[in-house]
């Protein structure tokens, strides 16, 4: 199945690395004019070195003005990915007020700001388009040490499924993808220690974590018109883990 996004305006957050870098990639290399935001020059060089079409915005999206600063003049998008998130992790009873505000702040807050300003452009032109957020398995299921991080997750399926009720009639459909264990540099690191990640592998019925490919294709496809009927949907990426 082709998948082409030419002539079509896309912005990714948290392209810097891992799955917002590849999902910036692959839009570019479907034909789409890839707008690339993270919060760290050095990545963005890096990205456009290896991809020069691709147009850098370097900005914190945990800072809301800054954030309306930096993206206000980039333009008509059509795709939208709200990659970038943050975990810290902490026992429940050790969780900090400063982490919860952090966390929040970028993994919900922050995307329901970029939402906005794309959405609400998208409904003045009436051109329709889609969003998928980058969410988790962690929504659904507890994992021992990530409190925040899984109420983050929940909180973000149900802003993807807000967001799906009041933009469809405007012909914008928003989704998400909600992966298991990523492969990404991080990813390997985490899940480093053998035992652990037998452990987890053990509970997801095809044996092995995602790779950032996997993740990506499943992107592209909730971006592009092959999903046009498609929309209000948590896409779990994990191997049937949700399933057991």
């Amino acid at each position: 199945m082709e998948i082409s996004f030419a002539g079509k305006q896309a912005l990714v957050t948290g392209a810097g690395k891992g799955i917002g870098r590849a999902t910036a990639l692959a839009l570019a290399r479907c034909g789409a004019r890839v707008t690339a935001v993270t919060r760290t020059q050095a990545d963005l060089n890096s990205l456009v070195q290896e991809c020069p079409a691709i147009v850098p915005v370097c900005v914190d999206l945990a800072d809301w003005a800054a954030t309306e600063a930096a993206l206000k003049d980039v333009g008509p998008i059509d795709l939208l990915v709200n990659n970038a998130a943050c975990t810290k992790l902490q026992p429940f009873l050790e969780v900090t007020p400063d982490q919860f505000d952090l966390l929040f702040n970028v993994n919900v807050k922050a995307v329901l700001h970029i939402s906005q300003m794309v959405a609400g452009g998208m409904k003045a032109r009436g051109s329709g388009g889609s969003i998928v957020n980058v969410s988790s398995q962690a929504s659904q299921r507890a994992l021992r040490d990530h409190t925040v991080y899984c109420a983050t997750k929940g909180a973000l399926d149900m802003l993807t499924k807000v967001m799906a009720l009041e933009l469809g009639p405007h012909q914008i459909r928003v989704n998400s993808v909600n992966p298991t264990v990523v492969m990404t540099k991080m990813g390997r690191l985490g899940w480093s220690d053998p035992e652990k990640a037998q452990t987890m592998k053990s509970r997801i019925p095809l044996g092995r974590f995602a790779e950032e490919e996997d993740v990506v294709n499943c992107i592209l496809f909730l971006l592009s018109e092959k999903s046009s009927m498609i929309n209000g949907v948590a896409l779990p990426v994990d191997g049937g883990h949700l399933a057991c």
